[in-house]
């Protein structure tokens, strides 16, 4: 096939792109800069090969020299798993395969992988590099988190996926492959499916702004004449927030990273590509793609601290605590950095992504914990459908994953 992928260098894109051109399929990457950066910094796929900058998961680092990360899933999109950057942000190079550098406006093709210089808010640009990329799929793995812009993020998921949808009809492109996140479910006591309702009515203002950009994302994808929704969990694993050094980590080892009763549903980077690549053959619709273990932070964060080497966290146990709300300049870099930590692009879904309740005061008890309050939409996400469709996580839960 003849895949577009908006977003190839972001943490996931990385790792997609090569298992694509493995699999025999050309690969079209849209980088807004043709050239390299002045730090020389590379956005290289994984294995090595670089592809063009400026789409998909930021690069820019944390304190400490940890890489940002594109996080989706769990319940704070940058998500505290990972973070995808918008077009154009980062410090990749523009580069692919062995350093051969792309240069001009058009395309070079190095390896299966051709690059093309393009916006995702420039549409008439867009509708033209598509178009000449003649594409079997698009691909949308496009967040936009380095810098913690939650407006940003939004805005890339209503107005980048329209452009990017718009180009791909107009050049009869027949299957669309978003990235979605798995906690903008409404409330409920047990993992959400796919046929559990967004939280479109949540309480909480900037919540629901987050919920109905995500809404309107899938909404969009779903012009498609065929189209797949990749509601991805908590990212983490190299190039993450929830990696040692990242964000999280950080967090972590300040003492900032609470254990409260909210629920996540992670999801290493890795499998997150293996299920974009299966996505080119799925039936359409959503699918949740999570890990097999949804569990309380009570339960994560202290694997996690000890995994990047940092003290066993705090036990919240208030939905008042403002240690669960890591908005500051110490929250998220790349993992969450989506601009929304949870793909929530919003203060209460970042809480609720490192793991403490929310301001919420809907909140019920947490399952095992009685008096514990947790974030009612902090619930998990069930990967069963996913699993009908024959994926499986290579990182079934982050017990063995938060190590590997």
């Amino acid at each position: 096939m003849r895949i577009f992928i908006a977003g190839a260098t972001g943490a996931i894109g990385r790792r997609l792109v090569p298992l694509l051109v493995a699999q025999g399929h050309h690969v079209t990457a849209l980088t807004r800069r043709p050239h390299p950066e002045p730090d020389g910094s590379g956005g290289r796929l994984a294995g090595g090969t670089t592809a063009a900058d400026g789409i998909g998961e930021s690069s820019g680092r944390l304190g400490g020299g940890g890489s940002s990360v594109r996080g989706i899933g769990g319940s704070s999109e940058r998500l505290g798993g990972g973070t995808t950057a918008a077009d154009g942000i980062g410090g990749s190079s523009g580069r692919l395969d062995g350093g051969t550098a792309v240069g001009g406006s058009g395309g070079a093709t190095v390896g299966g992988v051709t690059t093309v210089v393009g916006d995702v808010y420039d549409a008439e640009r867009l509708r033209e590099v598509i178009a000449e990329a003649r594409p079997d799929v698009v691909m949308h793995q496009l967040t936009d988190l380095a810098s913690r812009d939650f407006a940003a993020n939004s805005r890339i998921r209503r107005e980048g996926t329209r452009n990017l949808v718009d180009a791909a009809l107009a050049a009869g492109v027949r299957r669309v492959v978003s990235q979605s996140i798995a906690w903008a479910y409404e409330p409920g006591s047990t993992p959400a499916t796919e046929s559990t309702p967004l939280d479109l009515h949540a309480p909480d203002a900037t919540r629901r702004a987050t919920v109905e950009a995500v809404a309107t994302l899938e909404a969009i994808t779903a012009e498609a004449p065929e189209w797949v929704v990749l509601r991805y969990g908590m990212l983490y694993g190299p190039d993450t927030w929830y990696t040692k050094g990242a964000l999280m980590a950080d967090l972590a080892s300040t003492g900032n990273l609470p254990a409260g009763p909210d629920i996540t549903s992670f999801l290493h980077v890795d499998d997150a590509a293996t299920a974009a690549t299966a996505a080119l053959t799925w039936p359409t619709g959503p699918v949740n793609i999570v890990d097999n273990d949804p569990a309380p932070a009570s339960t994560w964060t202290p694997a996690f601290a000890q995994s990047v080497g940092a003290p066993p966290p705090k036990t919240t146990t208030s939905s008042n605590a403002t240690a669960s709300r890591p908005t500051t300049p110490a929250a998220p870099t790349g993992a969450a950095a989506t601009s929304d930590p949870t793909a929530s692009d919003a203060p209460d879904e970042a809480g609720a992504a490192a793991g403490g309740p929310t301001s919420d005061p809907t909140a019920g008890d947490a399952p095992g914990e009685p008096g514990v309050a947790r974030t009612p939409w902090a619930r998990g996400a069930s990967n069963a459908y996913a699993r009908s469709l024959g994926w499986s996580p290579a990182h079934p839960t982050w017990r063995t994953g938060f190590t590997s």
